[in-house]
């Protein structure tokens, strides 16, 4: 009886000891930054070992607030000034995707202020949607758009706008809606993601909803011949 009681005191002490090795080792993959500029909602400049880096965050768009052929969008401010006031005075790491950098050469992160997430909150006030979902950069997009049906249920932020968050983004009053963007007779959506590499959506697919076409395509074999695959989920 002793035996067996001291087997699983041994027993419990392994797995705890295993349990904080890996906690510590999800730890070690935020990488500490010093924030330098919020440019927007979802965009930030930071200074990582004495480089100055432009960091994209991941699976999140907030509206626009300095785009240069955009008007400032509905809730851009609101979102910058969120972000602004979650990094202020606080320790803030970075969690970078896979291939690390999108094509106009910034850093894709998870973004965390004192251990939250930055894109959880955004998410969770309304002040950004969930888009740009590219694989293999996908690990926290379904906790994402649970938080994002909550806001809309709740009706918070952009979703207190109506039609305002569409598949293709932010369509506010001042801006023309794309062409063909609704009433679209093709359907399959053509994406190039942020390695280059083309991917069309069929309205069956894991991330139709969610993905912004880049180019629409009425066949499969259309997409093919126009040098794109099909999206694995």
């Amino acid at each position: 009886m002793f035996k067996t009681k001291w087997l699983v005191s041994i027993f419990s002490v392994v797995l705890f000891i295993s349990g904080c090795s890996y906690l510590d080792s999800e730890d070690e993959k935020r990488i500490p930054v010093k924030v330098e500029k919020v440019v927007d909602g979802d965009t930030i400049k930071v200074r990582v070992d004495g480089k100055l880096e432009t960091v994209r965050f991941l699976l999140v768009d907030t509206p626009e607030s300095v785009h240069p052929s955009k008007p400032v969008q509905p809730f851009s401010k609101e979102a910058s000034t969120y972000t602004k006031s979650m990094l202020k005075d606080a320790n803030v790491e970075l969690e970078l995707g896979i291939g690390e950098r999108d094509k106009y050469g910034r850093l894709l992160a998870y973004v965390y202020a004192d251990g939250q997430s930055v894109q959880e909150d955004l998410l969770k006030n309304g002040l950004a949607r969930v888009a740009y979902v590219f694989e293999p950069n996908t690990k926290y997009v379904d906790q994402y758009d649970r938080i994002q049906k909550q806001a809309q249920k709740e009706g918070v932020g952009i979703w207190s706008v109506e039609n305002y968050v569409q598949e293709e983004g932010y369509i506010s009053d001042e801006e023309e809606q794309p062409e063909n963007a609704t009433n679209q007779e093709c359907t399959i959506k053509g994406n190039i993601n942020s390695s280059g590499d083309k991917i069309y959506h069929l309205e069956s697919g894991r991330y139709y909803k969610i993905t912004k076409p880049e180019k629409w395509f009425c066949t499969e074999k259309e997409a093919v011949d126009s040098g794109f695959r099909k999206s694995k989920q």
